[in-house]
């Protein structure tokens, strides 16, 4: 049995790693590759196998870097299933519509500014040929998604749907077990439950995106969070939050729900301006069996993300209003990493206002817009314009979706609890630095890890 990681090795976007034996080979993951317009692309436009060669792919969950190049899959000639939760196949739905969308505005922004033309990946057909060939399956429920090969789903606890697998393979009279965490929430999260780690593996494939510090805790960063809005609706200024439209905008949403109903913050409103999250917000709402039935919140708080103050802007013209706004005002946007979408339009006109707040509460990539305002650089480049980083910026780690080393620690060690025989731990999803570090924490601890390079491949 062998795995080469085509994706998200030694980095963390683009995830795809395939396990091949027996004449058979699954995909775990499919995701688009982020960060320099120029990297990215090419990396994109490299299939990580054959897809006649792939039997069928195994969805961790909907986020673009992990299922992103699914449909560019599909356009390529795959025809196989595609295995995921229910709840990742409804989010999939509009977020990969989303993505084609995104890259045809993308070409047609080039093309009027005369610059080389540029295909888009796959189009709105692809997109719905993608998610006819999806199958849903729910957590804890064996299937057998190719010859030799059967899969189980179990909570991640990332996102709404966010799965790890448990893939078990059998060749030659034997069944070995290989682990691929997806991405790794943290305990305690808003709405989604904690996570579920599989029982016993003989090798583990786990990211280790914040494999090298640990975390605010989760009320200390709701704390932190009604600090940087209180002071900026003090100062009379607009706070402006990438987010990822699935996952963070919603407990964004959430915490803001609590602290209203508790009289914690200013009551200002709030502006979620991001077709997709307002789709994304609807389709959390349809699957309320996945929300953690033991927080306070989620049984108390009516309509979880909806409020008075909460406003849900779809139409553009009513997007661009917001950037002649007098604040008070929140302000959340896609993209997470401010690399498209609205946000960029909010930045331009916002970022050099020093009464703003730009609040930044996830990772943010290397050569991302959003890594570059994290570094506080004085000037930053938006829709090609230069603008002086003037707005205050917070960033609150707390809010992150993606466990810390602490808690990849410790969902490793409940992997390996359970394990008989175990083998290999593979790290990917995360920057050479940050592996490094958890290579030698989990070391130290007793695991055998190595840090793949893309387009390796590691036998079992």
């Amino acid at each position: 049995m062998q795995v080469q990681f085509t994706g998200a090795a030694r980095e963390v976007t683009g995830s795809c790693h395939i396990v091949r034996a027996g004449g058979t080979a699954v995909a775990l993951d499919c995701g688009l590759f982020q960060g320099r317009r120029a990297d990215a692309r090419a990396k994109n436009e490299q299939l990580p196998a054959d897809p006649h060669e792939i039997d069928a792919v195994v969805l961790s969950h909907a986020h673009i870097d992990h299922a992103g190049r699914l449909p560019f899959l599909v356009a390529r000639g795959f025809r196989g299933p595609i295995y995921c939760t229910p709840a990742t196949r409804d989010l999939c739905a509009i977020m990969l519509a989303d993505s084609a969308h995104i890259q045809n505005q993308d070409a047609q922004h080039l093309e009027r500014h005369g610059r080389a033309h540029q295909v888009p990946l796959y189009g709105q057909r692809d997109v719905v040929q993608t998610i006819s060939q999806m199958v849903s399956v729910s957590y804890g429920r064996a299937v057998d998604v190719a010859h030799g090969m059967r899969a189980m789903f179990t909570d991640a606890g990332h996102i709404l749907g966010s799965a790890s697998v448990a893939l078990d393979v059998a060749e030659d009279g034997a069944t070995r077990r290989i682990v691929f965490s997806g991405d790794i929430g943290r305990r305690g999260l808003p709405i989604i439950r904690d996570p579920s780690p599989p029982e016993g593996a003989h090798a583990v494939i786990i990211e280790s995106t914040y494999g090298d510090r640990d975390h605010l805790s989760v009320e200390n960063a709701r704390r932190e969070f009604a600090r940087v809005v209180n002071e900026t609706a003090a100062r009379g200024g607009k706070i402006l939050v990438p987010a990822f439209a699935v996952g963070r905008t919603q407990e964004l949403v959430y915490d803001l729900h609590a602290l209203l109903d508790a009289g914690a913050v200013a009551r200002i409103p709030i502006y979620v301006d991001s077709p997709l999250a307002t789709a994304a917000t609807g389709v959390f709402e349809m699957h309320p069996d996945a929300y953690d039935q033991t927080e306070e919140g989620v049984r108390t708080l009516e309509r979880l993300f909806r409020n008075d103050l909460v406003r849900y802007v779809r139409d553009t013209a009513e997007s661009k209003k917001l950037n002649s706004l007098v604040g008070p005002a929140i302000i959340i946007a896609a993209s997470g990493m401010a690399e498209s979408g609205r946000i960029l339009h909010h930045l331009l006109h916002g970022a050099g206002d020093p009464r703003n707040t730009v609040l930044i509460v996830g990772f943010q990539a290397e050569h991302t817009l959003g890594r570059r305002i994290v570094e506080r650089q004085p000037l930053l480049r938006i829709l090609g314009m230069d603008v002086p980083l003037k707005a205050r910026v917070e960033i609150i780690n707390g809010y992150s979706a993606h466990g810390d080393r602490t808690e990849l620690l410790a969902w490793l060690e409940r992997v390996r609890a359970a394990s008989p025989s175990f083998g290999p731990v593979w790290l990917v999803h995360g920057e050479p630095a940050a592996q490094t570090a958890f290579g030698a924490l989990i070391g130290s601890r007793g695991f055998s890890s190595h840090a793949p390079e893309r387009w390796e491949t590691q036998s079992l």
